[in-house]
């Protein structure tokens, strides 16, 4: 009997996530009846490849066996795990007891030499075949037992055994497990966002290729997606105003969100920023600078959309006969109609929404941040995607969804690649160790990537209004060093806007109704700070993946102590960052020298990657002392002390 195979996303149901060239790691309890030994074996393919390619399972404890491959392409996976009674491995473990025993062998070294012949016939002809039948002959040739029976227990008659066991009565895990495959960039990315239309020159409307100019900048701090909101045609009917004002002037462009005009749709362009052309443009620039174009999808439309009168049927309509608009009561967005993604029309519906990301794949967009996908039918993005993914598995799906935490974990498994989180909102020790634990240290890490961003266009938390530069690195830190992903709002953030709404969480002079002029040479920048935090990442494997993340003890509440290690442990860097933007905090570190992969009494050095410091630490017990008018985070790598036999030192 095969149980508990792992990892698993519910039971099966959904699949596990990996990038290419990481290693998976399945776990199996393989149990039989009475004292027979067992053999098993990990199946993986790609799907739709004909034969399973297999590597031996091997016993670890208590029933619990395991095994390990890495696999060599992006796509949809199956694996499983079979396993069979060892006819002789049980055999030669009867055989040693009586041997041990001093107990008369004749019969059993007759039943081994049917053992012998039966796996000689299954090896086909040739040398492995021929030994065999040698062996089997030798078995039932009179003579000395012992000596028969260790010819037949040697090293060599085992292996030869091993690689042609008797599988006819083998158990095989049905259904298989699936696994996503994705690009590397699914689980280790660097997003920057920004509004097309806020790059023309002396204030005027930017279009898509004024944005180039920008890209050279965002690859040079290290990023790996520019993400662009909606690019499509804004609707007039109730457009907002400045500030979300319910009242446009004829100037005002719009929220890009309200989707859809007398322009076109989903699938077109707004004529001020440019035409589809230009985003194929736009995406062979970014790639060209090694970056990855995101958009936007957002599903709903502004009452000028097209569909609402080609496809009324597409939407909800009140009492009246009108449609329905989108409202979260109090509020309302009048600039806004939901689709009825449930309606009578909902195939006809569901297949040209899938069109939509379709449209934009075939123009070289292979990223796509999903707005509010938690208001949508989790059934709609599950098949949506794994649709998408069967003939494009290098596309990339962000859930920008804050919502409850099960229906945000349920987006990820019905197939998102990333996900937003709660960091913005988890400024203590506690509240931030305490969510990183729940996704690292669970089985949420086998399917939800988080993506951590400090601030977006709808979130300018309170922390970042009062907290001064020295609360914006700190996030960026944090951001950049607890998650393999991480994204911020771009000039908004690196030039520290912080002057929100009054008693909001959202910016004043909003870029999401009105043009902005940004300052990109203010010395204030942030820039240099962000750049150096992307060249930490890229050069460390450990921040590169989720796990292997711990925490370590300090003395002080508002230093906050984590490290981050690589799979193979060569990797090791130790955070410490100070909470309190306006005072110095120093402490006592309690480190986890295990988790380090450091001896209790090893010396070892700590090298400051921001400022390059360096310290000779030994033992758990080490003193920082962080102020954050200078510099709120340090990110240390840590290199083992060595000796040598002729006294030199040095750290690796």
């Amino acid at each position: 009997m095969i149980s508990d195979v792992r990892p698993a996303v519910d039971g099966g149901r959904y699949p596990v996530k990996r990038v290419v060239g990481d290693p998976v790691t399945v776990e199996a309890d393989l149990l039989v009846d009475g004292h027979d030994r067992l053999a098993g074996a990990l199946l993986y393919r790609l799907r739709g490849e004909p034969a399973w390619r297999e590597v031996p399972l091997e016993p670890v404890e208590n029933d619990r066996w395991r095994a390990m491959f890495v696999p060599d392409a992006i796509g949809a996976w199956e694996v499983a795990v079979t396993g069979w009674v060892d006819g002789y491995a049980t055999w030669a473990h009867g055989l040693r007891r009586k041997l041990e025993a001093n107990q008369d062998v004749e019969l059993e070294l007759e039943g081994g030499a049917a053992l012998f012949a039966a796996a000689a016939a299954r090896a086909g002809r040739g040398q492995a075949s021929d030994r065999l039948m040698t062996l089997a002959v030798a078995l039932r040739t009179p003579g000395d037992a012992r000596a028969r029976a260790g010819a037949a227990l040697a090293g060599d008659a085992a292996s030869l055994m091993r690689a042609h066991p008797d599988r006819g009565a083998a158990t095989v895990q049905e259904p298989p497990l699936p696994l996503t495959v994705d690009p590397p960039l699914a689980a280790f990315s660097a997003w920057y966002e920004m509004f097309p239309r806020s790059s023309g020159a002396e204030g005027k409307h930017g279009t898509l290729r004024d944005a180039e100019a920008r890209l050279d900048d965002i690859a040079d701090m290290g990023f790996d997606v520019v993400y662009l909101p909606p690019i499509h045609p804004i609707g007039r009917t109730h457009r907002k105003g400045r500030d979300n004002s319910l009242v446009a002037q004829p100037s005002d462009p719009g929220s890009p969100w309200a989707i859809g005009g007398a322009e076109g749709g989903h699938k077109s362009v707004h004529p001020q920023l440019g035409t589809v052309e230009d985003v194929r443009h736009l995406a062979a620039a970014a790639r060209a600078r090694g970056l990855e174009l995101a958009l936007d999808i957002a599903f709903q439309t502004s009452p000028d959309h097209p569909y609402v009168k080609e496809h009324p049927e597409w939407f909800v309509h009140r009492a009246d006969g009108s449609v329905q608009f989108a409202e979260n009561p109090p509020k309302r967005y009048e600039d806004i109609y939901p689709f009825d993604f449930a309606g009578p029309a909902w195939e006809s519906l569901w297949n040209e929404l899938r069109s939509v990301f379709l449209h934009w794949i075939a123009q070289g967009v292979r990223v796509f941040r999903v707005d509010n996908p938690h208001t949508k039918p989790i059934p709609f993005w599950h098949w949506c995607i794994q649709s998408i993914k069967a003939d494009h598995p290098e596309v990339i799906f962000l859930a920008e969804a804050f919502t409850r935490p099960k229906l945000m974990a349920v987006l990820a498994k019905a197939g998102f690649s990333q996900s937003y989180t709660y960091f913005t909102w988890r400024t203590s020790k506690w509240e931030l160790t305490e969510y990183i634990r729940s996704i690292v240290d669970t089985d949420v890490k086998e399917y939800f990537r988080p993506n951590f961003w400090p601030n977006t266009p709808d979130i300018l938390p309170e922390h970042l209004q009062y907290g001064g530069r020295a609360m914006f690195i700190t996030r960026a830190a944090l951001a950049a060093t607890l998650s393999s992903s991480w994204g911020i709002y771009g000039p908004a953030f690196e030039l520290m806007e912080h002057v929100a709404r009054p008693g909001s969480e959202e910016y004043a002079s909003n870029e999401k109704y009105q043009l902005r002029a940004w300052d990109q040479s203010s010395r204030d920048s942030l820039r240099p700070i962000i750049k150096r935090l992307n060249q930490i990442r890229r050069e460390n494997p450990a921040l590169e993946r989720v796990t292997g993340t711990s925490f370590h003890r300090t003395d002080n509440e508002m230093l906050i102590c984590y490290s981050r290690r690589s799979a193979d442990g060569d990797s090791r860097l130790l955070v410490v960052v100070n909470l309190d933007p306006h005072n110095t905090q120093s402490g006592w570190l309690d480190l986890d020298l295990y988790a380090l992969g450091i001896g209790a009494d090893e010396g070892f050095q700590a090298h400051d990657l921001i400022g390059d410091g360096r310290y000779l630490w030994r033992g758990a017990r080490n003193f920082v002392s962080l102020d954050p008018r200078a510099m709120p985070a340090q990110i240390f790598r840590l290199r083992r002390h060595m000796r040598t036999e002729t006294s030199f030192e040095y750290y690796l």
